[in-house]
C-alpha cells in the first residue's frame, strides 16, 4: 500500500505564490519507478489534470492555464513531489490532489493513476 500525503496548501492573495509537496510513503517501490502527476478539484466541478512528471524528471506536462505560472519536481531521493505555483489567480482555487501513476507513464487522465493523496486546499483571494 501507498500512502500520498500533500502539504503546503493555504490561503493567498491573487499574484502569490505557494508550494505544494506529496510525500511518499509505505511498503512500495521508490516513486522513482513511476510517473507522478498533480490534479485538482473546484467546488461543483470535476477532478482536472494540472501538471505531471516522468520518472526522472526530464520530462513534464501541463495544462495550458497553468503553463508558465506552475512548475512540477520530484526528489526521488526524498520520495516527494513538489508543485511550485506562481502568479496565482481565483480560478486556481480547489483542492489539490498528488497522484502515483500505473507505470512510468505519467499522463494527464485520471485513470493513468492508481494512488492519490488526499488533497490540500488551495485558496486564492482576489
Amino acid at each position: 500500500q501507498v500512502q500520498l500525503v500533500e502539504s503546503g496548501g493555504g490561503l493567498v492573495q491573487a499574484g502569490g505564490s505557494l508550494r505544494l509537496s506529496c510525500a511518499a510513503s509505505g511498503r512500495t517501490l521508490s516513486i522513482s519507478s513511476y510517473g507522478m502527476g498533480w490534479f485538482r478539484q473546484a467546488p461543483g466541478k470535476e477532478r482536472e489534470f494540472v501538471a505531471s512528471i516522468s520518472r526522472s524528471g526530464g520530462s513534464t506536462y501541463y495544462t495550458d492555464s497553468v503553463k508558465g505560472r506552475f512548475t512540477i519536481s520530484r526528489d526521488n531521493a526524498k520520495n516527494t513531489v513538489d508543485l511550485q505555483m506562481n502568479s496565482l489567480k481565483p480560478e486556481d482555487t480547489a483542492v489539490y490532489y498528488c497522484a502515483q501513476g500505473r507505470s512510468i507513464a505519467y499522463g494527464v487522465r485520471i485513470n493513468d493513476y492508481v494512488y492519490w493523496g488526499q488533497g490540500t486546499q488551495v485558496t486564492v483571494s482576489s
